[in-house]
């Protein structure tokens, strides 16, 4: 019903009542129908407030019998709640007996058990005592683990006299059989070299070593130890000649031969997991790391390059025969579990994943670090005959790229990837055998020989700048290109790698000399070479383009009589552009990010230079200008093309490129479309300049009409009411911007 809506609308009802003047014929039969419908509301509401009357009276009914309900539920669930603590205290009584008697059946299972270990450890006690008399290990140690292991459980009670006894007797017997078992072992090592010696017996001692305290294995083991290795300390002691680095390859042979001869032997004597080969080895490394380390430094005088790296190289194959032919477990036991770097796929040597798990590492050559700095002078006496020989090769390299007499494709220089492979070599090298001081030295060496290459390589073989004063400037020819480019290229990839070399070296040193470790410096370097490149890629394009612009100038404006095809000086860079910018791009397509910034840069400098050759033509006539207008309109758009031009494939190109290429060169259009623009009157020509120039000021006011020939004269007004106008012009424009 329309009448019930909420946005009912009185005139817009009538209308649809009577929406035209015939319709008026038929309001009697209307009123009627409303009348009907108000008698009938009436009535409905009669209704309401009669049925409204008698629902007061209902309710309070209703409610009164609720309350009734309430009162008579509440009853019943007090009646259940007291019958249901009455079954549990009836439940209770009839448990509680039950209760008692789980109780004692308890302390009666738990007595039978206690009396029953109790009974066992009385025997195993006696047992043992015998076995022990007897020395028979291989029971004695089966039976010693059962007794200790029933001893736990009367652990509370020994303040009974009875297990007191019975601990203290189980103690002795442990005391007994730990000296019964260091004595069997030595006797055997004092018989070993008569070769009587019962390998049967020596494994059930083991056996029973294992299960007596740790302190019982140590001891034997030190022992063993040390008698194995006796002979070893009498053979290289200091004095003699053979304990010298030039021999020390006798020192790992020995070795070598005493733990071949353990495992024959004597190998199965002792329990695998006692890892006994491998505390020979380590307490072997420890020895000769404190003898060698003595031993040098009273004989520091003797050692140069070639015996220091002779010993490292030797010393070191020997840590790793160690890592591939034991476990390494007893060294790990202390040693904080190694994190690996994720693998990352790049041609970077310092981005490889390495794979230095060697626990044995530096267990010996950690003696030789004191001594690494004539390792470390070593290394820059090879890298700057390195540095030489790259710069000599390179050098002549250069000499036939630049004739051209070479086609070589512009890429990173191999001598680069060969210093940074040679630098890797190095760390890896020093880093097994310290991450100290030598390390930061060494890192500090690396750093003085990037500066030689980026200054002896890479700097002193670029092509000398273009000159653009000159009548003809001096063009690069494409062998210079292609030279420049790879230079950029090299010092790009130096650039990269050095920080992942600087973040390597980080890594491998202390973290408390991690500081020290700064390639800003070097970084920075190798940025300015790439600038340098880029400026002098820039410059050669701009060369090209100077005698172009240059004839721009000259031509006679006022001659041309109708607008033709582009100019000639238009055609020619045009020409240049696209002899030179897609030589760039191939030889840069490892580095598209500066191939960028060398179009960005190019446009940046050449749209400046075009609009001052345009002040330069003058006068120019409306024709003139004309055809100037559409030169500019062509450079545009070839300039807007100049990052893909000839390219297969077809790129956008960057915007902040586009960007100053449309602001440039529209600011050129806006100067033309100014000169076409009459003088006369005044008022309008400076309301022209106001509209299109871009912060019109005297002076580019001044030039414009000395582009349209006019004389001082009359400059005079046209200047004298743009003055007049620049406030308002300021102030209009500000609220445009706001």
């Amino acid at each position: 019903d329309p009448l019930e809506q909420s946005d009912f609308d009185v005139i817009s009802y009538i209308n649809g009542l009577f929406p035209t003047e015939q319709s008026l014929s038929t309001i009697d039969d209307v009123v009627s129908q409303v009348e009907s419908k108000i008698t009938r509301v009436d009535n409905d509401i009669k209704m309401a407030v009669r049925r409204q009357t008698t629902a007061g009276i209902d309710g309070q009914a209703s409610l009164e019998e609720a309350q009734l309900a309430i009162n008579e539920l509440f009853s019943k669930i007090k009646n259940i709640k007291d019958r249901a603590e009455q079954s549990e205290q009836m439940v209770k009584e009839i448990t509680r007996d039950i209760k008692q008697l789980d109780l004692a059946k308890r302390n009666l299972t738990q007595a039978i058990t206690t009396h029953n270990h109790l009974h066992m450890l009385m025997s195993g006690v006696e047992t043992l005592q015998n076995l022990t008399k007897k020395r028979q290990f291989g029971e004695a140690g089966s039976l010693l683990q059962g007794v200790l292991n029933v001893m736990e459980h009367f652990s509370k009670y020994k303040s009974i006299p009875t297990v007191r006894e019975l601990a203290n007797q189980v103690e002795d017997l442990k005391s007994e059989m730990t000296r019964l078992v260091l004595a069997e072992f030595e006797n055997a090592f004092s018989s070993l070299a008569k070769g009587g010696i019962n390998v049967i017996v020596l494994r059930e001692a083991c056996g029973v070593a294992d299960v007596l305290d740790s302190s019982v294995r140590r001891e034997l083991l030190n022992k063993f130890i040390k008698n194995q290795l006796a002979e070893y300390q009498v053979l290289f002691e200091a004095s003699q000649d053979v304990a010298w680095l030039d021999k020390i390859d006798r020192r790992y042979a020995w070795i070598k031969r005493v733990l071949i001869d353990f495992e024959d032997k004597l190998g199965k004597i002792f329990p695998e997991r006692w890892e006994v080969s491998e505390r020979i080895a380590v307490e072997f490394c420890h020895i000769t790391n404190k003898d060698l380390g003595n031993l040098i430094q009273r004989r520091s005088q003797e050692i140069d390059v070639k015996l220091l790296l002779f010993a490292i190289q030797r010393t070191t194959n020997f840590e790793n025969l160690l890592a591939k032919r034991l476990t390494g477990n007893t060294l790990r036991e202390t040693a904080k579990p190694a994190t690996k770097p994720p693998k990352i796929k790049s041609t970077n040597p310092f981005l490889e994943d390495e794979k230095n798990e060697n626990p044995f590492i530096r267990l010996i050559s950690s003696c030789f670090e004191p001594y690494l700095y004539i390792y470390i002078e070593s290394q820059g006496r090879n890298l700057s005959e390195l540095i030489s020989k790259f710069e000599e090769d390179f050098r002549n390299q250069c000499q036939q790229m630049k004739a051209n007499s070479l086609n070589v494709e512009s890429g990173v220089l191999s001598s680069c990837a060969d210093l940074f492979v040679y630098y890797k070599k190095c760390m890896v090298q020093c880093s097994q055998l310290s991450t100290g001081k030598p390390m930061v030295d060494l890192g500090l060496l690396f750093k003085n020989y990037l500066k030689e290459y980026a200054s002896r390589i890479l700097s002193s073989n670029l092509p000398k700048s273009t000159s653009t004063t000159a009548i003809k400037p001096i063009r690069l020819s494409s062998g210079e290109l292609t030279l420049t480019c790879s230079i950029l290229t090299t010092a790009d990839y130096c650039l990269e790698t050095s920080d992942q070399l600087e973040n390597k070296l980080k890594e491998k040193v202390d973290a408390s000399l991690a500081s020290k470790i700064d390639f800003s410096n070097e970084k920075s370097v190798f940025s300015s070479v790439i600038s340098s490149c880029i400026q002098l890629l820039v410059q050669d394009l701009e060369s090209a383009c100077e005698p172009p612009l240059s004839a721009m100038t000259k031509v006679f404006w006022t001659s041309i009589e109708h607008v033709g095809d582009q100019s000639p000086y238009v055609t020619a860079i045009t020409s240049h552009i696209k002899q030179t910018v897609p030589t760039v791009r191939a030889n840069l397509s490892s580095a598209r990010k500066y191939f960028t910034q060398y179009c960005i840069k190019f446009v940046s400098t050449f749209i400046p230079r075009f609009i001052s050759s345009l002040y330069k033509c003058k006068p120019i006539g409306t024709v003139g200008a004309e055809q100037l207008l559409l030169d500019t309109h062509s450079l545009k758009t070839i300039l807007l093309d100049l990052p893909s031009i000839f390219s297969q494939v077809v790129r956008k190109p960057p915007a902040s490129y586009t960007k100053i290429v449309v602001k440039g060169m529209t600011k050129a259009e806006m100067l033309l479309k100014v000169v076409m623009t009459p003088h006369e009157p005044a008022t309008n020509f400076v309301a022209s300049c106001m509209r299109l120039l871009i912060d019109p000021d005297q002076d580019t006011i001044q030039k414009v009409l000395e582009m349209k020939g006019l004389r001082k004269i009359e400059q005079t007004p046209i200047l004298e009411v743009f003055r007049s106008q620049i406030p308002s012009h300021t102030y209009t424009t500000g609220v445009h911007s706001s």
